[in-house]
């Protein structure tokens, strides 16, 4: 009697709310049997394990783990403890702390609900639809098991609600690429990127974490109509940087600085004395301007439109009309080429005047013959 008093003075004595230590000795469907020096074996039912639904109590503990527990109710013959209790107070404390310091952590997306994502945190987290990601997600099945760097934006624990954001932590790295490249940006600087979007005044290229404008002027050397005449999305470009403005967080860009321009290797191709066709731009006072090659213009003097003597090259001819021209000259380092009409109409009266001969040649019949016959007749 003395010695089973002994052994009964000895055990531990426990109030609901202490927080125990102990062994798991044994898993059941529906609860967990915890060794916690008490007369009998804890109880550790299936709803207490985790602030998440389980399905099997083995897919949280195991036999032999040793578990912090709080009590939840204490008889002669049973103490019901609770994993969930503990789990979820440190959660909180955590999660506040987290909350007023702006800490990024990670956590295992364990479910998939409508409305957003759950979280196991050591209570329930929520993810709500529009703070997964920073653009919109039809299907969020792949998010399941994914582990996903989060912050803590709302928290109520009389409610219980816990809000996190995944979109929150993106924008953040974002703005921070953002300010990274805005600083390393150079005007003169060349650098990769790829076309974001098309608009009908230019394309966006995005840096790397910021987006730049090449202005619908500076996407080629020739003129164009649409952006997408020169460049489509998701295409790797090489931009030159024209301008930053870092207040205002814009930035300048040219596609057709990059390029060779359109009086590159101009006297390669082409050559004095060659005849060429292009299109009247502009015309001046001092003569035309006329095109014959994308980007190269070059000036038809007003005394070398035409044989006869004319007062403007209005006269003669209007913007828009296609014309044949013979090169005078080229000079590639000046951009200049200078051209001629005249001359094509020289070379052709020359032509017509030779054309004319040989088809009096061939006709058997000249001056001389018609003299030489008027000649027979007097005679006769």
């Amino acid at each position: 009697m003395d010695e089973m008093n002994h052994e009964v003075s000895g055990m531990k004595e426990f109030s609901a709310g202490d927080i125990v230590t102990g062994k798991v000795v044994k898993i059941e469907e529906k609860q967990v049997l915890v060794d916690v020096g008490y007369k009998v074996e804890g109880i550790v039912p299936i709803s207490e394990l985790s602030s998440l639904h389980v399905e099997k109590a083995s897919d949280v503990v195991h036999e032999g783990d040793e578990l912090t527990l709080q009590v939840k109710k204490v008889e002669d013959d049973e103490i019901v403890l609770s994993k969930r209790a503990v789990d979820a107070d440190q959660a909180w404390q955590e999660l506040e702390a987290k909350f007023e310091s702006g800490e990024i952590f990670e956590a295992e997306v364990k479910d998939v609900v409508k409305g957003g994502l759950v979280v196991d945190i050591g209570l329930r987290g929520f993810i709500p639809a529009s703070l997964v990601e920073t653009y919109y997600v039809e299907d969020f099945e792949d998010y399941k098991g994914k582990n996903l760097s989060l912050k803590v934006v709302e928290l109520d624990r009389e409610q219980n609600r816990v809000i996190l954001s995944h979109r929150a932590v993106v924008e953040a790295e974002e703005s921070s690429r953002k300010q990274e490249v805005l600083q390393s940006l150079e005007e003169g600087q060349v650098i990769e990127g790829t076309v974001q979007r098309l608009t009908d005044f230019g394309a966006f290229v995005n840096l790397g974490g910021i987006d730049g404008l090449v202005h619908i002027s500076q996407l080629s050397h020739e003129h164009v109509e649409k952006s997408s005449d020169v460049v489509e999305e998701g295409q790797t470009v090489n931009v030159k940087v024209l301008s930053v403005d870092r207040d205002n967080e814009r930035i300048s860009l040219s596609l057709k600085a990059t390029q060779p321009g359109p009086w590159h290797d101009i006297e390669e191709r082409v050559n004095q004395g060659e005849v060429l066709e292009g299109t009247v731009r502009r015309l001046v006072s001092f003569g035309a301007f006329v095109e014959v090659l994308p980007g190269v213009e070059g000036l038809v003097h007003i005394s070398q439109i035409s044989n006869r003597h004319i007062g403007t090259p209005g006269e003669v001819l209007e913007e828009g009309q296609t014309v044949d021209v013979k090169v005078l000259d080229v000079d590639g380092g000046a951009k200049r080429l200078s051209l001629s009409m005249k001359e094509l109409e020289r070379e052709q009266s020359r032509e017509e005047i030779k054309q004319y001969q040989k088809e009096e040649d061939n006709s058997g019949f000249s001056l001389s013959d018609m003299i030489g016959d008027q000649l027979d007749k007097y005679k006769k």
